[in-house]
């Protein structure tokens, strides 16, 4: 027997899964789909754009999938509708590249951050991204002092409307020259800002390849960390054994830090079938 089916099967039998078979991959059978939500799950909405948004909508909420990533003020009446909650807003960022460590950008960042914390609030979201920007020849703490100084003027109001801005953690590989690349320099961010309304969107897949040792770095440095977003190490596809890392004890050691936010998952899908990859990633993480 491959090692692949037998993994699966194996998986399958302590769950106590029906499983069928898709193109060689081994999924759930609808029937027997069912989350237990000790994770909170959340899918990105990227990874799936293939789909039109009401139709993914419809999608999660028959997986029972209650929350989705990276959408803006202008799709968040459609998630009202099916009762889907934005857990991580976007839409006030400049790009990834010019960020909050360039005084040169601060000012078109406030505009954008201070237009935007209230309608996230007045959604009834919490969590808005945003980026260090890329260096550029800038020193990592010059940079860290700029985005301590910049940030430092829209926290007030983020603090009074219960928005926590998230900053996220990219890799070297796929992110060439962006700041904010590694656990350390995010945390000593945090703690410089110094607010429980600034945390680090901790992305496995980009700290994987940057870093590694990523259990340690979530038993370490959880306080710091508001959000997690999945995939797999290398390629940035299915969570499954294609891959380099196994998602269930990371979830484990999430679950044990006692977080209730979100974990998403951001792999871009190659099975035939993007759901059913979408459900074998969900049932790997719902530990």
């Amino acid at each position: 027997m491959k090692r692949r089916n037998f993994m699966a099967s194996s998986t399958a039998a302590v769950a106590g899964m029906a499983i069928s078979s898709l193109n060689g991959q081994s999924v759930p059978k609808n029937q027997d789909f069912k989350l237990k939500h000790n994770i909170n799950h959340s899918v990105c909405r990227w990874c799936f754009q293939d789909y039109e948004l009401e139709d993914f909508l419809k999608i999660l909420v028959d997986l029972n999938v209650k929350a989705i990533d990276l959408t803006g003020p202008e799709e968040w009446p459609l998630l009202k509708k099916y009762n889907i909650e934005c857990s991580m807003c976007w839409g006030a960022e400049i790009s990834l590249m010019e960020g909050w460590n360039n005084p040169k950008h601060h000012e078109q960042l406030i505009k954008n951050y201070t237009e935007m914390i209230p309608k996230v609030a007045d959604a009834g979201y919490r969590n808005l991204i945003c980026f260090s920007g890329n260096r550029n020849g800038m020193n990592d703490y010059v940079g860290l002092q700029n985005c301590v100084e910049g940030l430092s003027k829209i926290m007030p109001m983020a603090e009074k409307l219960g928005v926590t801005l998230q900053m996220e953690l990219f890799n070297q590989v796929n992110h060439p020259d962006y700041m904010c690349d590694n656990t350390l320099w995010g945390v000593e961010l945090c703690r410089r800002i110094g607010s429980d309304n600034f945390k680090l969107l901790f992305d496995i897949y980009h700290m994987q390849i940057q870093e590694g040792d990523i259990i340690r770095s979530i038993q370490n440095y959880h306080p710091y960390f508001g959000h997690y977003h999945t995939a797999g190490v290398p390629g940035r596809h299915e969570i499954d054994e294609t891959q380099e890392m196994y998602y269930p004890a990371v979830m484990n050691a999430i679950l044990k830090t006692g977080y209730t936010g979100y974990v998403a998952q951001e792999f871009i899908p190659t099975w035939d079938d993007k759901i059913a990859a979408l459900k074998d990633g969900l049932v790997r993480c719902d530990v």
